[in-house]
């Protein structure tokens, strides 16, 4: 009987939960499709249990659920602390990271490696990972199909981790997580709102090395991050 309590009140929970998401974030009709989609990525051995970072990576496997896997070396699926804080967001992996098969290791990596350890954290402190786990051809930009295939594990990696403040690197991290089409020039230097976290946009770091006079705008973002782990 315990057993089956237990599972009830569970169940209620998640049923609470899940109402409560939706009521907050009727304002982003984008939302609620990413709401729908959780799960959806484990098998059903999986869902309903607690689910950890390896069960993801796991059940993503030798993933060939969209046409890039056919040009991969490596999958990058994310790295860093399973009880992060933060969450750092790109895009998809480039040339570096498909070769090492780690998140944010080339140019614009180790500009980001320099904003974490500004924060007075380091990557081990993070955790980094993207919207894409395989590298698009010629580093273009992701394809509404590659993120449909993609964004279940994104989104299964965020609720498992749950941090305080999401950074959003980036137009189509940004795009994908919030449901909207707003230019990210509009979106950054406030806080959004992810499922009931603190979500940050800024411009990708690769971006920064084109504009470096975008920096100053980077850095007041990342200060109000700072100031809201803090809190």
């Amino acid at each position: 009987m315990d057993s089956k309590q237990d599972m009830r009140e569970e169940l209620h929970g998640l049923v609470r939960g899940l109402k409560g998401h939706i009521i907050t974030e009727m304002d982003s009709p984008g939302r609620l499709s990413n709401l729908y989609m959780t799960g959806k990525a484990l098998s059903e051995e999986t869902v309903g249990k607690p689910v950890t970072l390896e069960d993801i990576r796991g059940e993503l496997g030798d993933c060939q659920r969209c046409p890039l896997h056919q040009g991969r070396n490596n999958l990058v699926f994310g790295e860093g602390n399973p009880n992060a804080d933060v969450v750092f967001v790109g895009e998809a992996p480039g040339g570096d990271e498909d070769i090492q098969g780690r998140p944010f290791v080339g140019r614009a990596g180790q500009l980001l490696t320099k904003i974490i350890k500004a924060m007075g954290l380091t990557r081990e402190d993070v955790y980094i990972c993207n919207i894409l786990k395989c590298r698009p051809p010629g580093n273009r930009n992701p394809r509404p199909e590659e993120i449909r295939a993609c964004e279940p594990f994104l989104i299964n990696q965020l609720q498992t981790i749950k941090p305080k403040v999401i950074c959003a690197l980036g137009t189509f991290a940004t795009h994908t997580l919030l449901g909207t089409n707003v230019p990210i020039s509009a979106l950054r230097g406030r806080f959004h709102s992810y499922q009931g976290i603190k979500f940050m946009p800024t411009y990708h770091p690769a971006y920064l090395l084109r504009n470096p006079g975008a920096k100053k705008q980077v850095w007041e973002d990342v200060q109000m991050i700072m100031k809201a782990l803090k809190e």
